[in-house]
């Protein structure tokens, strides 16, 4: 009898993480002690359902609202120590066959303090094939923080017209909401820690002129610097400029807004690196000073000298300042051991581990080209002599002549040497020239642009055979550039006497020391910061402002947005700042985001695609036969060859991926979504460069494919090509220097006679000095990291991230390549015939590695120069 009354329900299970009393990312908001007392004196956490197909009496145009049902048992769960996610039971008085199905979800916070909510599963739904999933993945704060309703959605993938018409004015509020044009949102004050606002801003927050170290804004249509939008913090401007942002940053505690739904989560080691990094800042930064450097900069005393930094580390005296800093921050005890113990032991870099000599040779110098940090750069020589591009700046011509490079030529000349695609140059002369002047205006810092030509041999690798060192000539009155003053280093030969030997032997590592510091300071700035880090941010602020979280193509990317506007923060901070380790540590100094910009001018989105890429650096060349239509030039290059295995796979899998939603170029101009998102990209995220002819215009499905997979490519594939091995090839300083510091020694100079009495010392005094090798180790070995938690490429973190299954069995397929494409690179990373898969160094080349297969990410963390994440966290 008493069944008649009972009221039809639901059951559900909320899967959270709540803030654990380690995080120290967010210092606001009360005790977590205070959620137990709020469960017993607030409504705690409550779900509210909202029909996709039964309309609000009250309001038509919206679904039902159901009862506002609490969250069960919280108080029987006590705050994490660390992260831990604990599932918890709702239960709704929903009745399907009255109320319709559930499409969304109002959850409210009464609780003090935040937590992230993951997923809201309902099981056994009378009328629906299988479970009804929300997707959260948010953090939620105590509800007096909104003025609106923080709604979820389920997991179905839906298209704006697509979308169940009674959900559509929740969707389009929320996109309201992220867009920070909401009626009820303030901006009368600096954006806080609960705000979910996306919005874009000049780079104007890198100097500080407050303390007398300015630095131009970068971006906007009245800036001579051209560049990408960021994300906007709200924060004050500065006293002393006020169209500049200010900076504060406190060791630890995180000073500066990023959206808290792209911040580092807790169980991520880059919390730490957070740590470490502006640890270093405000420790061992001043530790380091204290202690190597003096009005002349110290040095190490020999190359043995240098290994001390990984077999046993530096020992520190007992000085004055570590009781200092102890006291100022000391959780700086943890970082800097105390006096008498060893300071930065670091580990072995790979490029030394088995031969500590290798790096010297020529073999394993230009393997670095196609095998190395910056493998994406060389480009087939296509004239003779090598011309610069660059106009008013006088002649720039390479001085480099057939004689310099016949005797390396065998029986080719050199026309026929360019004919056979057997010459290649890796070209930093224009990249140099222009601020040349000023880079070598700085401290203990003497600069060449630099050329160097190589010759393909007949076991596919390379041999550089001349090197160009060049510098500004100016005219009569020294203030116009009207030239280049060059000169031309090639090989030492064995035909001079031993000593004659050793000195020239010495000048052509000195000559190819150059060519190297050119090609570190470009890798860090413009192959690594501005081609990944910088140029994405725009589409990640895009895509949260104009695309739903059911919409097709936010789902294919999110992804690939992991952690990045807070690495890209974090940078803006320590790294590329007025005095950050960048200008510390890499010879643009100062001037390198002025470069940075000269460079962006010339940015083209849609040559990033590696296919296009190797065409126009003459690498490879058209062919329909292969998988991606291309072959290349030279066999054995192997970030090209895993590349294009990896791009392949990736274009795959967007393409099957994009025609789920959209079977015709008319569904892709039909979404109102996908066209405010690519036209909000182009004229405002890349605003200053959206007249440029090459974007696509997003009306085709192949358009959409094409660009899809490019995003995925520069946030995966491409940057840990460039970035995971940073510590591996450049940990060791002499192998990747990043600043010169005086000039190519001459006959009957002191330095010359160094370089006849001691070579060694002659290097040392050239390259890096002792304190910027320590610091710019140091940055880069965090830099290196594979976190704990990473995700990657082929990899979801939400197995319910669809309730689509031909969207699950296309990604399935896509990572099931994946797993191929690894076996696949290991067999060539074991055959010996490929001799640039490991080189000299006897180091294999990883670095495109999908790991994939690693569902637990064991394999790859910490510094392992392998694996793709899905995104760009670090």
């Amino acid at each position: 009898m008493f069944g008649l009354f009972t009221r039809a329900q639901l059951k559900g299970k909320v899967l959270l993480q709540r803030r654990n009393v380690l995080d120290l990312n967010h210092s606001s908001g009360a005790p977590l002690s205070h959620d137990t007392w709020d469960e017993f004196t607030t409504k705690g956490v409550t779900c509210q359902l909202i029909s996709s197909t039964v309309a609000d009496q009250n309001d038509g145009s919206r679904g039902l609202v159901g009862e506002e049902e609490r969250v069960e048992h919280w108080v029987m769960h006590l705050p994490p120590i660390t992260h831990s996610d604990t599932t918890y039971d709702v239960t709704f008085d929903w009745d399907v066959k009255k109320q319709g199905l559930p499409g969304a979800v109002i959850v409210r916070n009464y609780h003090a303090t935040q937590f992230l909510l993951k997923t809201i599963t309902i099981d056994h739904v009378p009328g629906h094939h299988g479970p009804i999933v929300f997707i959260a993945n948010s953090w939620v704060y105590n509800t007096d923080k909104y003025h609106y309703d923080r709604v979820f959605f389920t997991n179905d993938t839906c298209l704006p017209s697509n979308m169940p018409v009674l959900l559509q004015p929740y969707r389009e509020e929320e996109l309201q909401i992220l867009r920070g044009d909401h009626p009820k949102q303030k901006h009368d004050r600096a954006y806080q820690d609960h705000d979910r606002v996306y919005r874009y801003d000049l780079y104007n927050d890198l100097g500080d002129p407050d303390n007398k170290s300015p630095r131009p804004t970068l971006g906007g249509p009245d800036s001579p610097y051209p560049y990408p939008r960021r994300g906007r913090t709200g924060r004050k401007p500065m006293k002393s400029d006020p169209t500049c942002e200010s900076r504060n940053v406190v060791p630890v505690l995180q000073q500066f807004y990023v959206p808290r739904d792209e911040c580092f989560n807790q169980v991520k080691k880059a919390d730490f690196t957070s740590y470490l990094l502006k640890a270093i800042s405000a420790g061992i930064l001043p530790l380091a000073r204290e202690l190597f450097d003096t009005a002349v900069p110290r040095e190490f005393d020999d190359f043995e000298d240098m290994y001390k930094l990984y077999e046993g580390g530096i020992k520190i005296p007992d000085v004055p300042v570590m009781d200092l800093m102890f006291k100022v921050f000391p959780p700086l005890k943890s970082i800097c051991p105390s006096g008498g113990s060893y300071l930065l032991k670091m580990p072995m870099p790979e490029v030394i581990k088995n031969d500590k000599l290798a790096w010297r040779t020529d073999e394993e110098f230009a393997r670095e080209m196609l095998a190395g940090l910056n493998p994406h750069i060389i480009t087939r020589l296509q004239e003779f002599p090598p011309k610069s591009k660059l106009d008013g700046y006088g002649d720039q011509t390479s001085t480099i002549k057939v004689e310099h490079i016949q005797p390396y030529l065998g029986k080719l000349t050199v026309d026929k040497a360019i004919t056979d695609g057997r010459l290649f140059i890796l070209d930093h002369h224009d990249n140099f020239i222009p601020q040349l002047l000023k880079i070598n205006s700085l401290e203990n810092t003497f600069v060449y642009a630099t050329r160097m030509l190589l010759i393909l041999q007949d076991d596919d690798t390379l041999k550089p055979i001349a090197i160009e060192l060049s510098r500004p000539r100016l005219d009569e009155i020294g203030t116009k550039v009207v030239g280049a003053d060059s000169k031309v280093y090639t090989p030492p030969s064995s035909a001079g006497s031993e000593s004659d030997n050793k000195v020239q032997d010495t000048i052509w590592q000195l000559a190819k020391a150059y060519a190297a510091v050119n090609d570190s300071a470009w890798h860090g700035l413009i192959s690594h910061w501005l081609h990944t880090h910088a140029v994405i941010e725009p589409f990640i602020i895009a895509t949260n402002r104009q695309l739903s979280v059911t919409h097709p193509i936010y789902k294919l990317l999110q992804p690939h947005y992991r952690d990045t506007m807070m690495i890209n923060a974090l940078a803006r901070q320590v790294l590329i700042s007025a005095g950050g380790f960048f200008e510390m540590t890499v010879c643009p100094g100062e001037y390198a985001l002025r470069i940075s910009s000269d460079v962006y001018k010339n940015w083209n989105f849609t040559e990033q695609a590696l296919p296009v890429d190797l065409i126009k650096r003459g690498v490879a060349k058209h062919d329909s036969t292969s998988p991606c239509g291309v072959s290349l030039l030279i066999k054995d290059y192997p970030y090209a060859v895993d590349g294009l295995a990896v791009w392949s796979a990736i274009e795959n899998w967007a393409d099957e991926y994009v025609k789920i939603y959209y079977p015709s170029d008319n569904v892709v101009q039909d979404d109102a979504e996908l066209q405010a998102w690519w036209k909000e990209v182009r004229e405002v995220g890349h605003g200053d460069i959206k007249d440029q002819p090459w974007w696509p215009k997003m009306t085709t499905v192949q358009e959409l494919v094409r660009s899809c997979a490019t995003i995925i490519w520069i946030a995966s594939a491409l940057h840990a090509a460039v970035n995971f091995g940073q510590y591996s090839y450049a940990g060791y300083l002499p192998n990747r220097p990043t600043v010169s510091r005086r000039p190519m020694p001459e006959p009957g100079t002191k330095e010359y006679q160094e370089v006849e009495t001691n070579p060694d010392m002659a290097f040392i005094h050239t390259i890096t000095s002792q304190l910027q090798s320590i610091i710019g180790v140091s940055v880069i070995e965090v830099l290196s990291n594979h976190s704990s938690d990473e995700v990657y490429l082929g990899q979801r973190d939400e197995p319910q991230w669809t309730s689509d299954d031909r969207a699950k069995k296309v990604f399935d397929k896509f990572s099931k390549s994946l797993i191929d494409i690894e076996k696949s690179i290991i067999s060539r990373n074991k055959d010996e015939n490929l001799k640039n898969r490991n080189g000299p160094a006897q180091f294999p080349y990883m670095l495109l590695y999908p790991n994939t297969s690693d569902i637990n990410g064991e394999s790859a963390t910490g510094i392992t120069a392998k694996g793709i994440p899905n995104s760009i966290s670090i």
